[in-house]
């Protein structure tokens, strides 16, 4: 596999590990589609993008610390 291919491919890998953190891993594709188009449209600094970011923030918190958590048990 070339460089480019493997880059590809960690990309989708990661990208796909994020839509099963959103708890979306059984949507349909038209659904996940039609909501990243319309993230898509979000301004960037604005209140919207802001309000994604701190909803992604929390979650990534609470997954970090549910899991150091495990670790430390």
């Amino acid at each position: 596999m070339t460089a480019d291919r493997n880059k590809e491919a960690r990309e989708k890998f990661r990208l796909g590990g994020i839509v099963v953190r959103a708890g979306l891993s059984k949507a349909d594709r038209a659904f996940l589609l039609g909501g990243l188009l319309e993230l898509a449209r979000v301004a960037p600094n604005s209140s919207g993008d802001r309000g994604c970011r701190l909803t992604s923030s929390k979650q990534y918190a609470t997954v970090r610390s549910n899991h150091l958590n495990l670790q430390i048990k």
